[in-house]
């Protein structure tokens, strides 16, 4: 192995791709590559930029592999077409509007020193109710969550019983929960967060045409009266904001709403037991630990644990491809 201070140095200036790719989603430059204008007076023109500036961002993204040069003409790379080209069905660059917001940026570059000794971030406040940073990430983060939502849609449609009565805890965008709707004709869908939340959720389920059949509660979902007689409880993206104990909590009160046939499902980011593996999921943790008081990225056998603690007993994990995230089905 070659001694080098090349990780160390790229990681401390990490900072620098984020903003590189801020500039040129901002710019919108992956279109206008996208579009064919390929050189750097076209996309100076296209995108009202700076030539110096436009040629430097350019050579910069082509460095990291997000474009391509030959002859001084830029062009996307296969992924940077499928994602950040706004022509394409699969864009997702407005995720970097929460992703790398000012919020968190601060959050996590501040004090880094103080959320590791402290075990935890209270700054994000991600219980607070009617935090502003969750309506900017439900505004932001539906491109990123809809492939998967869609996908779990298909998987419930499928089953020998498909669910009529659906809670979605934590709706956020109400992605999961509309992609239910849409996919079960005779379902009706209860979506639970903060109400500032809700008024994305609601205007997302009035473009699916789904309103009639969707019900927003507002309020904390360790709190708020739900109700009960669900065949399927859907907790997507929320467990690993908290500690195990908290999850274990709600987690009994899911399995108290659940009718005798139900099942709740959690859609998570799930690391190996050694926590180091697969990439993603096993650096998720420190995304937690930075953005939340006491959340976590739980190994399979965390989930098995409070799952049975809750009174399920059945816990299975299910990778979520092409998406770095697992499904995970509790049953009573």
């Amino acid at each position: 192995m070659d001694v080098s201070p090349e990780l160390f140095i790229n990681g401390v200036v990490a900072y620098q791709k984020t903003a590189a790719l801020k500039a040129a989603v901002g710019l919108d430059l992956f279109t206008a590559i996208g579009e064919g204008a390929a050189g750097v007076e076209a996309l100076a023109r296209r995108t009202g930029a700076n030539t110096h500036g436009v040629r430097i961002l350019c050579d910069y993204l082509t460095v990291e592999g997000i474009l391509q040069k030959a002859n001084q003409q830029y062009a996307l790379t296969p992924s940077s077409e499928v994602f950040l080209n706004r022509g394409s069905p699969a864009y997702m660059g407005d995720v970097i509007e929460f992703l790398a917001s000012p919020e968190l940026i601060k959050l996590f570059l501040d004090d880094p020193a103080s959320y590791v000794r402290n075990g935890g971030s209270v700054g994000l406040a991600n219980v607070a109710p009617n935090n502003p940073i969750w309506v900017k990430f439900a505004e932001a983060m539906t491109s990123f969550v809809a492939p998967t939502a869609e996908g779990l849609a298909t998987q419930a449609a499928a089953l020998p019983r498909p669910p009529r009565k659906i809670l979605e805890i934590a709706a956020g965008h109400g992605i999961f929960g509309i992609a239910m709707a849409k996919a079960l004709p005779q379902a009706e869908v209860t979506a639970v967060d903060w109400e500032n939340v809700l008024a994305v959720a609601k205007r997302n389920a009035e473009r699916a045409g789904v309103t009639a059949r969707y019900r927003p509660v507002a309020g904390s979902a360790f709190e708020v009266d739900w109700g009960g007689g669900y065949d399927l409880v859907l907790l997507p993206n929320f467990l690993h904001h908290f500690d195990q104990e908290t999850c274990t909590r709600l987690m009994k009160k899911v399995r108290a709403s659940l009718t005798p046939q139900g099942c709740a499902w959690a859609v998570e980011f799930i690391p190996n037991e050694d926590r180091v593996s697969p990439p993603f999921p096993a650096i998720f943790a420190f995304i937690m630990l930075g953005s939340t008081p006491h959340g976590d990225a739980y190994t399979p056998s965390a989930f098995v644990e409070m799952g049975r603690a809750a009174g399920f007993r059945d816990i299975s994990i299910t990778p979520l491809p092409p998406s770095p995230q697992s499904l995970v089905a509790f049953t009573p």
